[in-house]
């Protein structure tokens, strides 16, 4: 048991480290040729972030654990949007406009609700992981057509690393996170049962791990005075997760859950608790020191909605 918990960790650690190194000389890239900071963090880097919950869905579905797949997801997703916003409020008070949060926030709604819908009958197909990422592809492209293509950032810093030597930098941490992802998802399974806890807390668990990319950059980006980048990538990585993370994974093979009824009362709480902190984000057109303590707090019964 020492060895698969020790493996596990290793996985996830590598897991961490490769997505923070990939997504970093991204957004690298993304900045030397002018990208606007919101319109990355929305794109690029959430989607950098999401590459953990991608290799995690790949992995866990090749292997039949449906129950990791959508735990990690869920989990992912709970933890985001309330530990990771409340920690990233914590170092900068969070600024966002309100049509920022109407339009990400309602898209990352939609998203957790076609989840849903997918999971009623407790097997996501290939065919509905195809449509879940075709209609993600068709977000983003409205995204980048209505957006991306006419912001420019405010700052282009001189010292930015360009492409040619900040690509083989992506191709390594995505090798990372490759090689971590199935470390850690088949010491996981292994590990939950020699100890006797289920595949699916083990996949919430695992979500809590693979949120470390998207604290850790939303933690910087804030600390640097980059809001957009910050918000950016925690909206648009909850808005991945549920689609493309998830139908990615059914594309490999039909993700089956044997949990159900966990998997739904836990689904609920992440959509219900999504909701209240858009509220918080819409109402007070951000989130200050104290709404972060509130955020952090909705991250605790998590684990006991299940």
């Amino acid at each position: 048991m020492i060895a698969e918990a020790t493996l596990f960790v290793v996985g996830l650690a590598a897991l961490v480290f490769g997505a923070d190194r990939a997504v970093t000389a991204a957004a690298e890239v993304a900045r030397f040729y002018g990208v606007s900071q919101f319109f990355i963090g929305v794109t690029l880097i959430s989607v950098g972030t999401s590459i953990p919950e991608m290799t995690t869905s790949i992995v866990a579905a090749y292997y039949g654990a449906g129950d990791i797949v959508v735990g990690n997801i869920v989990g992912s997703e709970t933890s985001q949007i309330t530990l990771a916003i409340g920690i990233v409020a914590l170092i900068a008070p969070i600024v966002a406009k309100r049509r920022e949060v109407m339009v990400y926030g309602g898209a990352m709604t939609l998203a957790m609700i076609i989840m849903l819908l997918t999971l009623e009958d407790g097997v996501v197909q290939r065919s509905e992981g195809f449509l879940m990422m075709l209609a993600y592809v068709n977000f983003i492209y409205i995204l980048y057509t209505n957006e991306g293509g006419e912001e420019i950032a405010e700052e282009v810093v001189d010292e930015e690393e360009p492409p040619e030597r900040a690509l083989p930098v992506v191709a390594f941490g995505l090798l990372l996170v490759v090689v971590g992802g199935q470390v850690m998802v088949t010491n996981g399974i292994a590990l939950a049962r020699l100890v006797g806890i289920s595949e699916y807390i083990v996949g919430l668990l695992t979500g809590l791990g693979t949120t470390a990319p998207e604290i850790v950059v939303a933690g910087i980006a804030a600390h640097e005075g980059r809001g957009g980048i910050s918000v950016g990538a925690i909206l648009g990585s909850n808005i991945t997760d549920p689609v493309f993370s998830l139908g990615v994974g059914a594309l490999v093979a039909d993700v089956v859950v044997t949990d159900l009824g966990g998997v739904t009362l836990s689904a609920l709480y992440m959509l219900g608790v999504s909701l209240v902190v858009l509220a918080l984000l819409y109402w007070r057109e951000g989130i200050d020191r104290r709404a972060a303590l509130v955020c952090i707090g909705l991250y605790l019964p998590t684990f006991v909605v299940i």
